[in-house]
This record gives structure tokens, sequence and C-alpha cells, in this order.
């Protein structure tokens, strides 16, 4: 049995009734910021030592700005304020030298909106009209209500009711308020089965699954004409930081996020109906690494279009999660010659690859998609070891593919290497769905 803490960003839905409340915290909490970080200099000048957030609390919880938030709420800024100062001295005691202190938060005469947490005393979820009550602090009480009533929308397939909601946080993006919850759950899920499943990341496919004796294509082609359509119509806007640039990067950002979330759950499942226990996936934490000449990796002119603002690593986390409550292991391991290499014999050749989409083994003669055979060589990186009779060169295999890949004999049923099936993303449903049955759905 696990415990699970995941975050939920909500939009807040009335947004002209709450924002000048809201406005008022977010100057509080950095009013607030910044009178623990003058008192912190003065103790660091004094003494040496910067104090922790027990000494802060402590020495301002009779301040004027400690009593503008309720003191949940202040609580939790002096402790980011204690947690940055520690972050800095980490850096330090690294040989960081070019590492800064936390600074004000102050820009001229004006205070940032700053992030306000609220702990279970400081907020009142009301689950069936989907409001939360935020408080407020003493002085902001003075003639006006106590608190701040948000009624919110989450994504759809998202349900609050189902978590321990731990802390509600007020944040303060892209010219608008929104809130996080910080909810908790604990899960003990089985394991769908004992089967492994490979994950190829990429650009034109963004992922390869390959199940070894099924492998599915799931294309980044709707990422990529968001991209295009919004770039074009961004590009028309007279100011980059205008009202309609923001609502469409708002946009944007929206259907990207929906793309991973929905890309995940849909490989999620299919691993469940599989009975895949263990997800192997590409680690792609190198791929925006220098060509190893100083010079950025240069992926062509579409591929480091495709590449801006992608994020692999979002994805990655929101699948270990979306795994995680299946009962299935994710498992990050290196992509090195995962291209190169021929998943059903061994063979490397960094001429294997033939042409974009296809690999063809000289060796073997066979003939895969190439990302499906990168698949196919990331999930053999975690399955049993077994000698095979190939020759001068020992493969790693698995038992289930000593009458198919990489053995020394048997049928050589292979197939599914080359001819993957393809989901693609429906924008209709807002779901993957088999490519044929996109083709073919009524206009």
């Amino acid at each position: 049995m696990s415990r699970t803490i995941r975050t939920f960003e909500a939009t807040i839905t009335n947004q002209r009734q709450v924002r000048d409340d809201l406005d008022q915290l977010g100057w509080a909490a950095s009013k607030l910021w910044n009178v623990g970080r003058y008192y912190a200099q003065e103790q660091w000048d004094e003494t040496g030592e910067i104090p922790d957030d027990g000494e802060l609390k402590a020495e301002l919880k009779s301040h004027e700005r400690y009593t503008d938030l309720h003191s949940q709420s202040s609580q939790r800024v002096l402790e980011e304020l204690a947690e940055a100062f520690n972050g800095w001295f980490r850096k330090r005691r690294n040989g960081d030298d070019r590492a800064r202190p936390p600074g004000y938060r102050k820009s001229g005469d004006s205070h940032p909106r700053s992030t306000v947490s609220f702990k279970a005393a400081g907020f009142k979820h009301d689950e069936q009209f989907t409001r939360v009550r935020l408080s407020k602090g003493r002085n902001l009480k003075e003639h006006r209500s106590d608190f701040i009533l948000c009624e919110y929308e989450t994504r759809p397939d998202v349900d609050l009711t189902e978590w321990d909601i731990q802390q509600v946080r007020a944040i303060y993006k892209r010219h608008e308020w929104r809130l996080q919850f910080v909810c908790r759950t604990t899960i003990d899920p089985e394991p769908p089965g004992d089967e492994v499943a490979g994950v190829d990341l990429g650009i034109c496919n963004f992922a390869a699954v390959s199940f070894g004796g099924e492998s599915v294509l799931y294309p980044g082609g709707a990422l990529k004409e968001d991209g295009y359509y919004f770039a074009k119509k961004k590009a028309k806007c007279d100011d980059s930081s205008s009202r309609e640039a923001t609502r469409l990067d708002r946009k944007r950002t929206g259907r990207r996020t929906h793309f991973l979330h929905t890309l995940s759950k849909a490989l999620v499942e299919a691993c469940v109906k599989r009975g895949v226990g263990t997800l192997v996936v590409g680690d792609l934490g190198g791929i925006r690494e220098d060509d190893g000449n100083g010079e950025p990796r240069n992926w062509g002119d579409h591929g480091n279009l495709g590449l801006h603002g992608w994020a692999f690593d979002r994805f990655t986390r929101l699948l270990d999660y979306k795994a995680e409550a299946e009962g299935i292991d994710v498992e990050l391991v290196s992509e090195r010659d995962t291209s190169k290499s021929c998943s059903a014999c061994g063979h490397t050749d960094d001429n294997q690859r033939v042409e974009r989409g296809l690999y063809v083994c000289e060796r073997c003669d066979t003939v895969a998609n190439a990302d499906v055979n990168g698949a196919e060589n990331i999930r053999q990186k975690v399955l049993p070891s077994l000698a095979t009779d190939g020759g001068d060169e020992t493969h790693s295999v698995s038992s289930a593919h000593q009458n198919g890949s990489r053995s020394g004999g048997g049928d050589r049923d292979n197939g599914w290497l080359a001819q993957p099936a393809v989901h693609l993303f429906d924008r209709s449903e807002g779901v993957f769905v088999p490519r044929e049955q996109v083709v073919n759905r009524e206009p």
C-alpha cells in the first residue's frame, strides 16, 4: 500500500468577482516575503547566519503584514523563503559562486502577485457546487467578507471527490488567477500482469510502443498542426504580450496539455488491456544537449521546430502517475544505440536506417518501422538475458522471443515490426482512436 500525492490545476470561472480579493492576497504575500527577507538580512549581517522558518515565524507573527493573510498562509510564505535560502546555501557549498540569495519581490514601486497557499484550516471545499472558500487574513476582513468564494472547473478526467485535498494554492498565471489542488490518496493496485512494453518518444511519432508481438504508433501531428496554427495567429498580433497573444498562448497550452493527458491515458489503458506490468520508456534527457562541438544538436528544420516547447519530461511524469494508479512500474532507460541496432538479431550498423521511418537489417534482412524497432530495443533492455546462437554476438532477449526476434532459429514472425497499428488523435472526440475509424468517420 502506498501513498500518492498529485496536484490538479483548475480554472476559476467567476474570475471577475474574486479577482480584486485575490490580488490583495497576492500582494500581501509579496509584502510578507519582503519583510521576512529584510529580517533575514539583518540577522545575516549581525550573526553570519540565516534564520530558519521556525525563527521567522516566531519573530514575525505579530507583524502587521503577517496578519494580512490567514496564519497558515503566512507560515507557508516564510517556509518558502527559508527553503529558497537553503537552496542558495546548497549551491554555494557545491561550488556555484554565481548563485545569488533570494531577492525581494518588488518591481519599482509595485509588488508582484505571489502564490498564496491555504492549508486545511484556511479553506473549505464544496464538492457539490465545485467551489472552494478561501480564508482572508484578519487585516483584510474589515468592511468586507471573511472569505473568497471561488468557483472552479478542472479537466473532465479529474474527480476531486476521489482525493483527500491537503492544500489549495491561488496562483497568478498569464494575467489571471488559477487554483491548484494538492491532493493525497492511498492506493494499492495489483499489476495487470507480467508483460513488458517499450516506448520510444520522438518527433513525427510522439510515441511508438512495442508490446512484443504487437506495436502501436501515436503520431504527434496534432501538436505540430497546433504549433504552426498558433504561430501564424500570434504573428498577426501587434504585441507579443497583448491580451490576444496571451489568449492564444493559453489556448495552445491547454490543447497541448489535453493531448499529453489523453495520450498518456490511452497508453496506460493499452498496457492494462495487454497485461503489462512494466513500461520501459526511452530517456530523452539529453535531447537538447549539444552535439559534442559546443553547438546545439541539429535535428533538421522540422525537427527543431517540433522540439521547441515539447514537454517530453512532462509527458513522462503524466505517464508515470497514471501507470502507478494501475500498478504498472515505469522505468527510464538510455536510448543509446536503440535506433542503430536490429531488434531481431542485435546487429548494429549506423547505416541500417535506409530512409525516414524504415529500418532494414543487412544481416538478417529484417524490415521494420524505425520507431517500432527502437521501441522494441528499449523493451528488451529490461528483459531476461539469454545466450543466442547468433554467430559471434550475444544479445539480450526475452524467453517469449526464443521462437521469434533475436532467436537462432524457429519462426521469424516479425511482421508486426514493419506494420504497426496507428492511433490518431481525433479532435472531434478528444481521444486517440485507430486510424481507420478517423478515416471512415461520417462527416
